[in-house]
């Protein structure tokens, strides 16, 4: 690919998502002639200022994808797979942040800090990860490529905004409410789809997507399906369980993890994880230092604390992993992704 004057666009540019993918793109310098900015046809004419400029929204049709060299996606599924094929046809490269395309054995799934090498074989479209994933990948492949990991289980407590701004607004209508509990109105969680809906102000909802056969939800097989292809092993056991929380913006997740490798101290997987790129471990429990969702919002790090060693497995440890999950967790992950197709 070219490395400089690139044409880009952003499907879902009026998102949460498709807005921090525009704050990027223009943050770290990324090598634009232009960028057009895509989404639904009511959106069509809306203005959306950024770095000192200002961009007029479009309607999303097959031709806006004429002479685009790398289009981020970030509407939805359907979006993606209604217009994903058109773009590539066009020339572009297609960078998408939905569901859509993640477990398709012909597409990348890609953590630039984990994988990049798998970029080399995409064919138009390179699928980005689920958020929770995301964060969790991250943090964990210092020690998968240093000691080896066998069994992961994940609990994660996500925020808000992984389910829209709309979820974010109803957060917040909620917690006015919260006096009359009674007639609190709850429209979207734990999904819009589903048949029932409960208020998440001052509550925690233990599904996040729709429930399948097995008693896992959607985004739990995401988490668990997704963790094996992006470490490319199929043999690694993985489980999680997905609370969402009445947090804004930062996911948190409670991972157990065990090693391949018999006596590994806290201080080396400390140590592995404090030399790789992205990873920060704040842990210091006598200063009551650790991660947060408050605090890792705007930061572009995987955060990582609570690190302890399991007292009857002696392959495993106990960790808390936290990150911005519009960032790192969206917008970020694929303007690294976009990156590293410029450098390659």
């Amino acid at each position: 690919m070219k490395k400089e004057n690139l044409n880009v666009a952003i499907v879902g540019a009026t998102g949460a998502v498709g807005t921090k993918i525009l704050e990027k793109l223009i943050e770290r310098n990324f090598p634009v002639k232009s960028i057009k900015m895509l989404a639904s046809k009511r959106s069509a004419g809306t203005e959306i200022v950024a770095g000192g400029k200002s961009y007029v929204v479009e309607e999303t049709v097959p031709e806006s994808f004429e002479n685009v060299d790398i289009a981020f996606f970030s509407a939805g599924g359907a979006i993606s797979k209604m217009f994903a094929h058109e773009a590539v046809k066009r020339g572009a490269v297609v960078i998408d942040n939905t569901s859509a395309f993640r477990m398709d054995k012909d597409i990348p799934l890609v953590v630039p800090e984990v994988n990049a090498h798998v970029l080399q074989e995409h064919a138009g479209i390179i699928a980005n990860p689920n958020c929770s994933t995301i964060q969790m990948v991250a943090a964990l492949q210092p020690l998968k490529e240093k000691f080896g990991i066998s069994r992961i289980i994940v609990s994660t407590y996500q925020a808000v905004s992984g389910a829209g701004a709309e979820a974010i607004e109803e957060l917040e209508k909620q917690s006015g409410q919260f006096n009359d509990r009674a007639n609190i109105q709850a429209e979207l969680l734990p999904s819009a789809s589903a048949e029932r809906h409960y208020p998440i102000a001052f509550n925690a909802i233990p599904q996040i997507d729709l429930f399948d056969e097995s008693g896992f939800t959607l985004e739990e097989l995401k988490m668990m399906n997704e963790t094996k292809k992006i470490f490319g092993d199929d043999q690694m056991s993985v489980t999680a369980t997905c609370v969402r929380l009445p947090v804004v913006t930062g996911h948190s997740e409670s991972v157990y993890v065990e090693l391949e490798e018999e006596g590994i101290t806290v201080e080396e997987l400390k140590s592995a994880m404090e030399n790789a790129k992205g990873v920060i471990v704040q842990d210091d429990p006598s200063s009551q230092s650790y991660p947060m969702p408050l605090y890792a919002e705007g930061k572009d790090e995987v955060f990582v604390g609570r690190i302890r060693k399991d007292p009857q497995q002696n392959k495993g440890f106990h960790m808390w992993i936290v990150s911005d999950n519009l960032l790192k967790g969206a917008a970020l992950n694929s303007v690294q992704i976009a990156e590293q197709l410029v450098q390659s």
